[in-house]
C-alpha cells in the first residue's frame, strides 16, 4: 500500500511539471520497473525533455544527456581511454552512458554506427572501450526522442534497434484547459525546481524484482501469445513479433499490473498496453502499409483474438 501510494506521489508531483502526461509518466514507470527502455515520437516541445529529467529527479537518480547529430561518434556516447600525461597511464574518461537515466535525444539523427553504439547499452546494461567491460549504474533507462515531421538529415532505426525499445509512445499536445494551466504553474517559476525525491535508486532495484512475482495465468499466457501468432500471420504484416517481443510484452505486463496494485495480470491490462509495446517492432507489408499503421493493425489484432474470461478471483 505504502508503495502504490509514492507511485502515485510520483504522478501526481511529475503532473505539476507536465500537466496532462499522467499516460506517459505511467508508462514510462512501467518501462523503468520492467528494466526496459522508451522511445518517445512526437514534434519538439511536448515536453520530452522535461519528461526525462522530471523521471530521473523523482527517484533521485543522475541524469545524462546526449544530443545526437550525425557527427556525434560512437566514443562520445560510451567513452574512451586517454593517456593521463601526468601519470602517464590510460584512463577511461566514460561517456553520457554512464547515468540512471539518459536521454538519447533525437537519436534518428545519429549515424547508424553511432546508433548501434547503445545496442550494447541497452540490452546488456554495460559498456566497452577499448576491450574493457564495466557495467551501468542500476536502475537504468534509456529515453530516446525522434520528430516524426523531419526526414532530412535522419537516419531511421533499424528493426533491430527498434525491438531494443519496450515501449514506443507519443507525448502529443495539451488540451486547451491543460496549456492554460501550464502557463499559469510557469509564469513566475520553473515547477520541476521543487521536484524532490520519491524513490530511491536502491528502491526501485527492489521493486524490479517485486514485479517478478506478478502472476499470468494459463489464459492469459494463450491470450498473449495468439496476439503474438496473429502478427505472424497477418497479410498486412511483412514481419511480425520476435519472441523478444513477446518476453518483453509479458515483462511490461507484470509491471503495469504491479503499478495499479495486483500481483496478477487481466486482459484489460494486454489491450491496454498492446499498441505501445508491440506496434513499433511490427514491419507491414507493402500492402498493409498503404491502407493501415501499424498501431491500427495491433487494435485490429486485439479485435479478432478471443478475449479469456479471467477475474481476480481466479488469479488469487
Amino acid at each position: 500500500m505504502e508503495v502504490k501510494m509514492k507511485l502515485n506521489e510520483v504522478k501526481e508531483s511529475i503532473g505539476k511539471v507536465l500537466i496532462g502526461k499522467e499516460e506517459s509518466v505511467e508508462l514510462i514507470l512501467v518501462a523503468l520497473l520492467a528494466k526496459g527502455h522508451v522511445l518517445m515520437e512526437d514534434v519538439p516541445g511536448t515536453g520530452k525533455t522535461m519528461l526525462a529529467k522530471s523521471i530521473a529527479k523523482s527517484i533521485a537518480g543522475s541524469f545524462g544527456r546526449i544530443q545526437f547529430t550525425p557527427d556525434v561518434l560512437p566514443s562520445d556516447v560510451t567513452g574512451i581511454q586517454y593517456l593521463n600525461p601526468k601519470s602517464r597511464e590510460f584512463e577511461t574518461r566514460f561517456g553520457p552512458v554512464m547515468t540512471n537515466v539518459l536521454l538519447a535525444d533525437e537519436i534518428n539523427r545519429a549515424t547508424p554506427r553511432t546508433q548501434s553504439s547503445l545496442l550494447e547499452v541497452m540490452e546488456e546494461k554495460q559498456v566497452t572501450i577499448d576491450g574493457s567491460t564495466s557495467s551501468l549504474p542500476k536502475p537504468f533507462i534509456v529515453l530516446a526522442t525522434q520528430n516524426p515531421i523531419e526526414s532530412h538529415g535522419t537516419f531511421p532505426l533499424p528493426e533491430a534497434q527498434m525491438d531494443r525499445f519496450l515501449l514506443k509512445l507519443n507525448v502529443g499536445y495539451p488540451s486547451l484547459l491543460e496549456e492554460q494551466q501550464m502557463m499559469r504553474a510557469y509564469r513566475k517559476e520553473e515547477p520541476i525546481e521543487h521536484l524532490e525525491p520519491v524513490f530511491s535508486p536502491e528502491e526501485i532495484i527492489q521493486m524490479q524484482k517485486m514485479i517478478e512475482e506478478v502472476r499470468l495465468s494459463e489464459g492469459i499466457e494463450t491470450y498473449l501469445l495468439r496476439i503474438i501468432m496473429e502478427t505472424r500471420r497477418s497479410k498486412n504484416i511483412e514481419v511480425g513479433i520476435s519472441p523478444r517481443g513477446t518476453l518483453a510484452f509479458m515483462r511490461a505486463l507484470q509491471a503495469y499490473a504491479w503499478i495499479n496494485g495486483r500481483a496478477y495480470v487481466v486482459p484489460e491490462d494486454c489491450k491496454k498496453l498492446a499498441p505501445f509495446v508491440l506496434s513499433h517492432r511490427l514491419v507491414l507489408s507493402m500492402e498493409g502499409e498503404l491502407r493501415k499503421t501499424q498501431r491500427q493493425v495491433i487494435l485490429d489484432i486485439l479485435d479478432e483474438v478471443e478475449v479469456p474470461v479471467e477475474s481476480g478471483a481466479v488469479n488469487q
